[in-house]
């Protein structure tokens, strides 16, 4: 028998985005569908306990979701014309399967993603509507704290209202034009999952797999975009490695360590099909191009047995050309060290300050001065870091490799 606790957080990552989709579509009122979508949730698992987990627990919390936002209209001024839509079959519930039914998800993420809104707010407001990430969860990805992460999403919320903005795929011109803020969320979207910003999981694959998902509906609609299946790729690529990113004590197991006969051939596959037509369709170098192409280097030493590290190194010097992230600098570095020797990455960590990048600046130090034989500072730098670790997979790591240097 299925464990209701267990089912229901499955079945919270599964379908959190389906059903507030629905009901933005239905109700045209954001802030009601997650509200009605969260007081569905709640308390399920008592009945769920009680009678056992539903044969459609999806189904079952899109009718609940549904009646708890029809009860909130009926008590409000637009009772009316909400109650009509309803009348009409808008708010059926679906017990087709998600493939076979008009995509409101893709449908919440171009709404999201209205270039009225700022990029921050964007995303914001995708990872909290389509993902149902906490405030909390969404300002550590973003880097913001919760009160202004909540601000931004009310703001947002209230745009979107008072400017009218459609609930759909735009057509035309109109589409490239939103392009850019789509694949922003999509990647943060799929990040969040591969590498959580917070929590005691090394993945989250229900996001990182609705990414990839998305990621190949927009493939789809787009079939001429290079940047569109270079995201793909990078994700294709990057999640052929999920099963083996996990130690058997939960903890962090890096690139270098992993058993690939525990990485995915069918993702590997799909990563190069979707990087080979991103190449066949762009004129130049692209931001997901680049990370693409860093993903497929090390998927290729699957078959190759080596890691083409000067190739690495260059691509991000390109990367670099894009944008000044400071992550994107830290990426660079260690790319180096691992082509050129501990102490060329060393020297480009040297001129770094922390600022954002909190426990990875002095983690990659550390494991540099580890490939180095400087154990003693390897053990400074990696207890630094524990000091500002946020995960616990994370600190699991660490704390191995604090032992192994002999801290």
């Amino acid at each position: 028998m299925s464990d209701p606790a267990e089912t229901l957080a499955r079945t919270f990552a599964d379908e959190w985005g389906r059903i507030v989709a629905s009901l933005v579509r239905t109700t045209g009122d954001w802030a009601l569908a997650e509200d009605a979508t969260q007081e569905a949730f709640a308390p399920a698992a008592s009945p769920w306990r009680r009678d056992g987990v539903p044969r459609n627990p999806g189904a079952w919390l899109t009718t609940v979701a549904r009646n708890r936002a029809l009860d909130r209209v009926r008590r409000s001024a637009t009772a009316r014309s909400v109650l009509a839509k309803a009348a009409e079959g808008g708010v059926e519930v679906d017990e087709r399967e998600p493939d076979d039914v008009p995509d409101d998800r893709l449908r919440l993420i171009f709404t999201c993603c209205h270039p009225a809104l700022a990029l921050e707010a964007r995303v914001a407001l995708t990872l909290r509507t389509l993902c149902g990430l906490t405030v909390e969860e969404i300002g550590r990805a973003l880097g913001s704290s919760e009160a202004a992460t909540a601000k931004r999403l009310v703001r947002a919320r209230q745009k979107i209202q008072r400017a009218g903005i459609p609930y759909r795929v735009p057509s035309g011109a109109a589409l490239p034009e939103r392009l850019d803020g789509v694949l922003a969320v999509l990647y943060l979207l799929f990040t969040e999952g591969y590498a959580p910003s917070g929590g005691g999981a090394v993945v989250r694959p229900e996001l990182s797999g609705e990414a990839i998902r998305l990621t190949g509906v927009l493939a789809a609609l787009l079939p001429d975009e290079p940047a569109v299946h270079a995201l793909l790729a990078l994700e294709r690529f990057q999640d052929s490695r999920r099963a083996a990113r996990t130690a058997a004590d939960g903890s962090l197991v890096p690139l270098d360590e992993q058993d690939r006969s525990r990485w995915s051939v069918s993702s590997i596959a799909a990563g190069e099909a979707a990087l080979e037509r991103a190449e066949r369709l762009a004129t130049g170098a692209g931001w997901y191009l680049g990370q693409a192409r860093i993903a497929a280097a090390h998927a290729r030493s699957l078959r190759t047995g080596a890691v083409d590290r000067a190739a690495i190194a260059r691509e991000y010097a390109v990367l670099m050309t894009f944008s000044a992230s400071p992550h994107l600098a830290l990426a660079h570095a260690v790319a180096v060290g691992m082509g050129e020797g501990p102490a060329a990455g060393l020297a480009l960590l040297d001129g770094m300050e922390a600022g954002p990048l909190g426990s990875s600046l002095p983690a990659a130090r550390a494991d540099l001065l580890r490939r180095a034989g400087r154990s003693t500072e390897a053990a400074a730098a990696y207890r630094a870091a524990l000091a500002l670790v946020r995960t616990e997979p994370e600190r699991a790591f660490l704390t191995r490799r604090l032992r192994e240097v002999g801290g």
